[in-house]
């Protein structure tokens, strides 16, 4: 079953759907999303998006705080332009009908987080994230020509040099997806395709991220032949609320961002040793601080603590987290919530220029998926938001100019199951998936050495022989496609990871714990099929 567009956009967060609904203006787009549409990292996001709004910030002081927090390795030319772009995304996302915090007298409510010098955080409350989706899920759903396929798991890019076609320039011309409902592969064509897919916190065995974050983009784009960077750069969120029931629930960094203080279970207060702007300290010193608090003492946690703040400004200020701690037992106007580090964000990704393009003609990687240079070793809080808003823009423009000018018109031969039959072994699937998480979450954590990626490594590539295997063998679930793409992300953080004889940003090794001017540059791994 073939369906056709002229641009496929892959994913339905801040990214995907900045490309659609400039895309919709040139074309039709079909947008594929592994469950719900509105099922996206993006709809998680509670802190906010950075921009230059406020008279008394300037442009110079965001590129400055976004440098100084990528630790060296942010491409200042990006980092420019995205700070530069952010003011007219803003008025665009509220055109489209995004209810940003105000305050009385209509000035934006802007708030501060860690790493940043002024208050340039916009935010809708602490849920900023699922309101830019809601509004731009009924933007993109009331557009005539965008169609939404939810439920449906991308497994590959087809690309003419995996077509033997198309003669020596290799070129996006679809993708092969699975109909998770129906049980059916099909195929979908575009003249142009945008990776929109996200991160892949799902990696790791605890992480703010939700279950479709699997690293999907990334893997599909190395498979066709991209490059990807920096993947050694995982952000660990500083503050996860610590409880069995409560499925990695992010507590904001706005919280420690309006007062919110780090103690350790016996109530001291201890950023202050760490780093002179103590919790707003950029996060992967924070996470670092937290992980040496927790092993030095043998807590299971650390404390957030913002009782000193009136509790009608913490019930106002923060009613989706206060109503979710309540949930679970803590009064954060009272008590402090007890949290721990989680893997949140990826700051390396598929190799990009600065319009999203990656090395396969017509195919852009936008978003958390990307690596475009804006973050370097360790991304400033609420640029990730911003990030896909700019990139997702300026794909699509790129992206209208092409519709015109492309030419395949080949066949593109349906999905081939070969032999594969139904599993009579699902267990080996669950077994594989929590081993990859654990052996990231034990070995390629927040503190690292040679000994343990040596570990994680030579496990990963026994896993990564054994889903092969499997994969070859039976029928496509989306387990299974998840199953193949973390596996296939972790191996390629741990090669850059091995890779770095430094500590930089949010890699950090006991073996190396400086940073080299000779490692002042981004970690490329190329595909083998490039």
């Amino acid at each position: 079953m073939e369906n056709r567009f002229d641009v496929l956009v892959l994913g339905s967060g801040i990214a995907g759907l900045s490309a659609a609904l400039k895309a919709a203006r040139h074309g039709t787009v079909g947008v594929l999303t592994k469950r719900d549409r509105s099922e996206a990292n993006t709809a998680y996001a509670q802190g906010g998006i950075a921009a230059v709004l406020d008279p008394e910030d300037t442009f110079e002081d965001h590129v400055r705080d976004t440098e100084i927090a990528g630790a060296g390795l942010c491409h200042h030319d990006v980092v420019e332009m995205v700070v530069r772009d952010a003011p007219e995304r803003i008025e665009e996302l509220v055109t489209l009908g995004t209810r940003f915090a105000r305050e009385a007298d209509g000035d934006w409510e802007l708030t501060i987080e860690g790493g940043h010098t002024k208050r340039r955080v916009v935010h809708a409350g602490d849920i900023t994230g699922r309101e830019i989706e809601r509004a731009l899920v009924a933007a993109a759903t009331a557009e005539p020509n965008i169609t939404f396929f939810d439920w449906h798991a991308c497994i590959d890019l087809i690309t003419t040099k995996k077509l033997a076609k198309g003669g020596a320039e290799n070129r996006a011309v679809g993708v092969y997806a699975l109909d998770v409902k129906a049980g059916v592969v099909k195929t979908f064509r575009g003249k142009v395709v945008i990776l929109a897919t996200g991160g892949s916190g799902k990696v790791y065995l605890y992480t703010t991220n939700p279950d479709v974050a699997t690293g999907d983009g990334v893997a599909m784009a190395y498979r066709a032949g991209c490059s990807v960077a920096n993947l050694e750069f995982m952000q660990f969120h500083p503050t996860c609320m610590f409880n069995p029931e409560a499925k990695s629930f992010l507590i904001s960094e706005a919280v420690r961002g309006e007062g919110g203080i780090l103690r350790t279970v016996d109530g001291t207060a201890f950023m202050e040793r760490y780093h002179p702007m103590k919790e707003l300290a950029p996060r992967d010193i924070v996470a670092r601080a937290i992980d040496a608090e927790m092993k030095r003492r043998g807590d299971e946690y650390v404390l957030l603590d913002i009782t000193h703040k009136p509790g009608s400004f913490v019930r106002n200020r923060f009613p989706n987290i206060w109503e979710f701690a309540k949930q679970h037992g803590v009064d954060m106007s009272t008590e402090p919530i007890p949290v721990v580090p989680a893997a949140h964000y990826q700051c390396g990704g598929v190799v990009t220029d600065a319009n999203g393009e990656t090395a396969i003609h017509n195919l852009f990687a936008v978003g958390e998926v990307a690596h475009t240079g804006l973050h370097g070793a360790n991304r400033l809080a609420s640029n990730s938001l911003l990030e896909g808003a700019v990139f997702g823009t300026k794909a699509a423009r790129v992206a209208a100019e092409r519709l015109s000018a492309s030419t395949f018109t080949g066949d593109v031969p349906e999905w081939d199951a070969g032999g594969a039959v139904d599993s009579d072994d699902t267990v080996v699937v669950a077994h594989n998936w929590d081993e990859v998480r654990r052996t990231m979450w034990n070995y390629v954590g927040i503190v690292r050495t040679d000994k343990r990626l040596a570990r994680a490594k030579a496990r990963i590539d026994l896993l990564l022989k054994e889903i092969r295997e499997y994969y070859w063998n039976f029928k496509i679930t989306r387990d299974l496609i998840e199953l193949r793409n973390i596996a296939t992300v972790g191996d390629l953080a741990i090669q850059c990871a091995q890779a770095r004889r430094e500590s930089r940003g949010l890699h950090y090794t006991l073996d190396c714990p400086q940073p080299r001017d000779d490692w002042k540059r981004d970690s490329i791994i190329s595909s083998p099929d490039r």
